[in-house]
């Protein structure tokens, strides 16, 4: 009787370990809280996807179709990060700006976010900005234009 108890409960824990070990998709934004439904959460995980992912894949997904040709066109991330965002990272750290905005964006039809990026590119650090337009597109954000660097 102790041996089918002691295997039930080893059976138990082999299986909340197991659990345990399904992998989660990393939260995005401070804190890693940041809304699905938001046209900031989109531009991060644009961007992410512009300067982490081995292919264009997702980035086409979250852009208009007007962008999803233009990113076909320069076929992979690299050719993306130095022609288009004009600005190449080896890491990035991608921070979309607040900047007091009061007000529910659930009812809009377009956003201009800019982004905060910082990282290193060659052994340098590099800090810079950077604004995208977002439209909605059947109930969800898609990342219509990039700006250059409005500082500049």
């Amino acid at each position: 009787m102790k041996t089918r108890m002691w295997y039930a409960l080893l059976g138990l824990f082999t299986v909340l370990i197991l659990s345990g070990c399904g992998e989660k998709e990393e939260g995005i934004g401070r804190y890693g809280m940041l809304d699905e439904s938001t046209p900031e959460y989109t531009t991060v995980k644009f961007l992410k996807s512009v300067y982490e992912d081995d292919n264009l894949d997702t980035a086409i997904q979250l852009s208009s179709e007007k962008l999803s040709r233009i990113l076909t066109r320069y076929h992979t991330n690299s050719n993306v990060q130095r022609h288009l965002l004009n600005l190449k990272y080896d890491t990035v750290t991608v921070t979309p700006q607040s900047a007091g905005r009061v007000g529910r964006n659930e009812f809009s039809e377009k956003s201009t976010i800019t982004v905060f990026l910082s990282g290193n590119y060659n052994g340098d650090k590099v800090e810079d900005l950077r604004s995208l337009d977002l439209i909605k597109e059947d109930g969800e954000w898609k990342v219509n234009k990039i700006h250059p660097d409005a500082y500049l």
